[in-house]
């Protein structure tokens, strides 16, 4: 035969180009469905943002929801429509803004929370994940000091309550709460447990004051915590790091 198939065609180097498409076009997909959760979608003074990038956000896509959840869309708009209490001296870019009230319970700075769904997170079972010890047979302190019991001091040395419950993660098997029950019957409060440090004596907070604590948002039920009341508790403890103690806004040494 003196006929070729591929004549003087270098399949070597078509492999390549091939390749080269492909890792573009990949990386090209991979970068905007990057963008479909978490990319902002407007700047720090609410006005749609400028697109980063080359890369244009992804049309939305909806996702059927387990257990009967539904569905959810993303990227689209989650209804958040907050008026934060914020300002700024010079209104150019990068500067800082400034809470206008009490940061804590307006949720700005460290203790903003983001508009998740008001819903408990769930496990494989469908059932909800974090609850209380005593909602879980079997579940027990198997290391360290059971905190129950416990006084609980905040950051200004005063005895705010005592520890009810640890609120656990099933699947995780690690407590992810301590129920505080507050002196004076002024109800319950989670903490949640890296901010907690469990003495003998007692358990102590350095995050918030005796005068802040019974503005921790509380939760709907006393069996379970949804996603949002996760983060607003969550940001309000942590908020406290920087806002409990004006001393605290200045430089640390």
């Amino acid at each position: 035969m003196t006929e070729t198939i591929i004549g003087t065609v270098d399949l070597a180097l078509v492999a390549l180009y091939a390749f080269w498409i492909f890792f573009a076009a990949l990386i090209w997909y991979l970068q905007r469905e990057n963008m479909r959760e978490g990319y902002p979608l407007v700047d720090e003074s609410g006005a749609p943002a400028a697109n980063q990038g080359p890369f244009p956000a992804p049309s939305p896509k909806t996702f059927r929801l387990p257990f009967g959840r539904g569905e959810v869309t993303v990227p689209s708009d989650n209804g958040d429509k907050r008026e934060l209490a914020l300002t700024r001296e010079f209104e150019f870019s990068g500067y800082p803004y400034e809470p206008t009230g009490d940061p804590l319970a307006d949720g700005v700075g460290p203790a903003a929370w983001a508009a998740r769904r008001d819903v408990p997170e769930l496990d494989g079972h469908g059932l909800p994940k974090i609850v209380p010890m005593r909602m879980c047979e079997g579940f027990a302190v198997s290391a360290g000091r059971d905190p129950r019991g416990l006084p609980v001091f905040s950051g200004d040395g005063v005895e705010v309550g005592h520890v009810s419950d640890v609120w656990v993660d099933r699947p995780e098997q690690m407590a992810r709460y301590l129920e505080i029950e507050l002196s004076g019957g002024t109800g319950r409060r989670l903490l949640p447990m890296p901010l907690a440090r469990v003495r003998k004596a007692g358990v102590k907070i350095h995050a918030l004051y005796a005068a802040q604590i019974p503005g921790v948002p509380q939760t709907k039920t006393d069996a379970e915590i949804t996603l949002l009341e996760e983060d607003k508790i969550s940001a309000y403890w942590c908020g406290g790091k920087l806002y409990a103690d004006p001393a605290r806004l200045e430089p640390q040494i």
